[in-house]
């Protein structure tokens, strides 16, 4: 049997009553993997709603070392494997098992904006977790917004913005390169990405999933998604900014890859560039920076919080996993 009770810690956030994110701390130390495990799954569906509730839960003090420890966590909650081949993710990531996988392969210097993962393709996870297994040096936090309390700020300051992306959705544009790049954040190669060996195989996926496309001279692929949600109703009622907006417009930047083209309107017009300045000092400000120790696990409900990651100094790892679509 183990102890576990919320926690506080500075610059924790409170909306709708409710802390973000939610910190629950293991009081019983050390604790073996069994009964870690014994522990999620008596409460995974109270867990799985207070994640919806608050965003992101951060699981201190549960003694889990490597992967391994990581995957068996996960692995009492339930859920099914979202496979990073099956993802139509951007980043550059390895496996570490069939459900773990390095979070992002990009150089230190690299910030990854605020972002619902995979938001800017049609098939996108329902909750992501992460696990510290090294904490970096300097820097290196994974900060988290609630999407909902940003878009009532947002929508209030910007109504005429808010109702462009409600009724007109997104479309986002990004090239792939012909082999990985894991100098850039968004580096993975059309061939991982659309699970396809040739360009005939490519394209297929691509028709199936809606997209148009471009093939560029270097090799590369210009890949066009259909009109995709802007905003996603919550089962509370409230409305989540649910996309990769300010990844896109700020951060979707490499020798391949322009912001300044990565993202329009559903019906082809240009975003207000004063509401997608407003979106992003939003989000930074109210972005809570996960405080990363050995061992922590964040479960982020996707469609309630985005998260990034602060350039670091030194040596990270911070693993990932993701559930099925719901």
């Amino acid at each position: 049997m183990i102890h576990v009770e919320p926690v506080s810690v500075p610059g924790q956030q409170t909306h709708q009553r409710q802390v973000f994110p939610l910190i629950l701390q293991c009081q019983t130390a050390p604790v073996d993997l069994d009964t870690a495990a014994a522990w999620v799954a008596e409460r995974r569906q109270s867990l799985l709603d207070q994640a919806a509730e608050h965003g992101v839960i951060l699981f201190r003090g549960f003694s889990l070392a490597n992967a391994m420890d990581f995957d068996r966590f996960i692995e009492a909650f339930g859920m099914e494997n979202f496979p990073y081949e099956e993802s139509l993710s951007n980043a550059v990531r390895v496996n570490r098992t069939p459900r773990v996988f390095t979070a992002n392969e990009a150089p230190p210097t690299v910030t990854i904006f605020l972002h619902h993962e995979m938001a800017q393709t049609p098939v996108y996870p329902a909750r992501l977790f992460f696990f510290c297994e090294k904490a970096a040096e300097g820097g290196g936090a994974t900060p988290v917004c609630r999407s909902d309390v940003l878009w009532d700020r947002l929508a209030a300051a910007k109504p005429e913005f808010a109702r462009n992306c409600e009724t007109k959705g997104l479309k986002y544009s990004n090239v792939m390169p012909a082999e990985n790049d894991a100098a850039s954040g968004m580096g993975r190669s059309w061939q991982s990405t659309l699970a396809a060996t040739d360009r005939a195989g490519a394209e297929a996926r691509l028709t199936k999933l809606g997209y148009s496309w471009q093939w560029l001279e270097d090799g590369s692929l210009r890949a066009n998604t259909p009109v995709l949600p802007a905003v996603k109703k919550l089962r509370n009622g409230r409305t989540s900014f649910f996309n990769q907006l300010i990844a896109a417009a700020k951060g979707w930047k490499d020798v391949r890859n322009d912001p300044s083209k990565a993202i329009t309107f559903g019906d082809g017009t240009p975003l207000d560039r004063d509401s997608v300045t407003l979106a992003t000092q939003l989000g930074e400000e109210l972005s809570f920076d996960v405080p990363w120790q050995n061992g922590d696990v964040a479960l982020v409900d996707n469609y309630v919080a985005m998260h990034g990651r602060r350039s670091f100094t030194g040596t990270r790892k911070v693993l990932a996993s993701l559930t099925a679509m719901e």
